[in-house]
């Protein structure tokens, strides 16, 4: 059985620099600019525009 990735929006807490990763294929990753780990922001559900 496979397990479902999950598209998330992280966020550096000190910079607020975002990027999207997949909760069961990526580690948390750090923040290029910071060096720290980022936080969860949003799980995407659907697509987004801006």
């Amino acid at each position: 059985m496979e397990q479902e990735t999950l598209p998330i929006e992280v966020i550096c807490p000190k910079c607020k620099h975002t990027e999207i990763i997949y909760l069961q294929k990526e580690d948390m990753p750090k923040c290029p600019k910071c060096n720290i780990r980022m936080r969860i922001r949003e799980v995407l559900r659907e697509g987004k525009s801006y």
